[in-house]
């Protein structure tokens, strides 16, 4: 399960890299919409890997990186510290930094800071998760849920932390004790699902493949967003076991892939808000 969403294809190319802190994983690659009229949308990935792998050259995928730009998106992939160097806490951070150090370059980057969309896999996507739901990472970056249009979580199942350590794979166990430790009140602070009380960032798409359990917590996050008033969709596809959880970010950005339509059209319809 470590190697969730690894894709070993050449990176893109005509991407710039910014670093966002003085950590060597603390850096970012950028792809610049192309023939945008006026300042482009921003789409920032963050890579699963269980927490302790994954790196944005081999976990992005290799088709997001030209896609999105093509549609008029700038799009911009993130590393971010790695457990058990860092903490989930200072993970979460570091996307926000990343965030940040973004909004920052919006003028000269050509984005519109006003329509960012945050979008990760499998521990990327518990991690832009919790960037949506807990404010106080955006607001330790100076930001605030404002500054997030939307969130599209892919094929996670750790927005309820103690859930998934109770109900999913026995094989995924020591990895989530080595990121969440045993502390329940540690667990829930960082359980997504547990932190969806208003407020939160206004829009999510969740999109999961046939895993049991990232349905489950997929369809549990959904409710509680959309109890505390966010505007949640979900896209479900085909797809089993790691295979599957692989498949979907591997494809995304593939216009062959039925993932890739439902995230152009919800895009759409958000960025046209």
């Amino acid at each position: 399960m470590e190697r969730m969403g690894a894709d070993t294809a050449p990176k893109a190319p005509g991407s710039e890299t910014i670093a966002y802190g003085a950590d060597p994983l603390q850096t970012l690659d950028i792809w610049r919409a192309r023939d945008a009229n006026g300042p482009a949308p921003l789409i920032i990935f963050v890579h699963g890997g269980g927490w302790k792998r994954g790196d944005k050259d081999n976990a992005t995928g290799r088709f997001k990186a030209v896609h999105y730009p093509g549609q008029g998106y700038a799009f911009a992939s993130i590393n971010y510290r790695l457990v058990p160097a860092a903490t989930v806490e200072q993970q979460a951070a570091d996307v926000a930094g990343a965030v940040r150090a973004l909004v920052d370059r919006a003028a000269v980057l050509d984005i519109d800071r006003r329509r960012i969309v945050l979008m990760g896999h499998s521990a990327g996507a518990h991690l832009v998760a919790l960037v949506a739901t807990d404010e106080r990472y955006l607001k330790g970056a100076g930001l605030s849920f404002a500054d997030i249009a939307g969130v599209i979580p892919i094929d996670g199942a750790a927005y309820d932390v103690r859930a998934q350590m109770n109900d999913g794979p026995p094989i995924m166990r020591q990895t989530f004790v080595q990121a969440f430790g045993t502390d329940p009140v540690r667990q829930k602070a960082l359980s997504p699902t547990v932190q969806a009380a208003a407020p939160n960032a206004p829009a999510f798409l969740l999109l999961y493949v046939q895993r049991p359990d990232g349905v489950r917590q997929a369809k549990a996050l959904g409710t509680a967003l959309e109890k505390s008033g966010s505007r949640v969709e979900h896209g479900s596809f085909p797809g089993e076991g790691l295979k599957g959880h692989a498949e979907i970010n591997r494809r995304l950005g593939d216009p062959a892939y039925a993932a890739t339509a439902r995230v152009d059209a919800w895009l759409k319809r958000l960025f046209a808000r």
